[in-house]
Formats: structure tokens, sequence, C-alpha cells
């Protein structure tokens, strides 16, 4: 058993025991009652399970959880796709997937959120030339599978956002 506190969409959790062989996804679906996350592969090939994890160097990046335990979280800082909206509105990222019809069966769409919320982070720091706007959205989703073949759909999505507001996210 392991000592687990951890922050999740800006909320302590624990601390609290948990099994040292308890996967993070299951952590967060069954002990959080969070069903936001999915479990896809099990093998962290799909990253549907994909978190934030917030670094302390004010950097973030995403994790699978599938294959990853809950302890290894522990003292971290992570939002899951319940964190997106805020008061009750959507993210403007969640709009855009929805304006896009970015997704079918919406299984791999907290993985693709997650992602595009890092990629949105990351460009605000470092904008990229305009040029440059195609392959690094397609870098930054790459890994992400979809079995509805919404990859497209994601990528406009996520390009929608950055041009929206070009200022932001590029040079």
């Amino acid at each position: 058993m392991t000592t687990l506190s951890i922050t999740i969409n800006g909320q302590v959790h624990g601390p609290t025991e948990v099994r040292d062989d308890l996967s993070m996804n299951d952590f967060l679906r069954e002990h959080l009652g969070m069903t936001g996350t999915k479990f896809g592969c099990g093998a962290a090939q799909c990253l549907s399970c994909a978190i934030i994890v917030d670094d302390p160097d004010g950097t973030s990046r995403t994790s699978p959880t599938c294959v990853v335990s809950a302890a290894s979280f522990d003292g971290k800082a992570v939002r899951t796709v319940e964190g997106h909206a805020r008061d009750g509105a959507l993210s403007v990222l969640q709009t855009a997937f929805i304006e896009h019809f970015a997704f079918q069966c919406g299984y791999c769409t907290a993985g693709f959120l997650n992602e595009g919320q890092v990629l949105l982070e990351r460009l605000e720091k470092t904008p990229v030339p305009r040029a440059e706007l195609e392959a690094t959205i397609a870098e930054a989703l790459d890994g992400h599978l979809c079995r509805c073949t919404g990859y497209v759909k994601y990528h406009e999505a996520v390009r929608a956002v950055i041009v929206a507001d070009s200022k932001r996210y590029l040079v």
C-alpha cells in the first residue's frame, strides 16, 4: 500500500491509501468517480486515457493512466477532462470540438482534448510560425488513436482555436 496525495483539477485528494498496483485510470474512475478518462487499449498505445500533468516548472504534458500506477502521481498536480469547463461553460477547445464535429463515439475525445490543451499552453509560451502550424498540430496529436477516424476533425478544431487567436499562438 502507498499513501497518495494528489491535486486533480485544482482540488486536493488524499492522503489516501492505495494499492501499489492500482492504475491511475482505476483510481480516477473507481475511487473518485471521474469517468471522463477512458480505458482504451490498456497498453498506453491509444492514449484515450491521457491526462495533463502540470510540472513544477510551469510546463504541462500528457501522461497515459492505464499502465501508470496512481502512486506514481503522488504529490503531483494533474488535470482531467472534467477540469476543462469553468462555471458550467465549455472551454474554447471543447466548443471547437463540438463545432467541428470532431468526435463520433467520443471514447478518445478526452485524450485528444487534453493533448490539444497542452499544445495551446505550449504555443502560448512559445508561438510558432504560421507555416509550421499544420506540422505542429500533427506532431502534438500523433499517437492518439481514434477508432472512428476523427483525426481530421480533431486537427481542424485545434487549428481553428489557434487561428482564431493567432496573435496569442503564432508568430
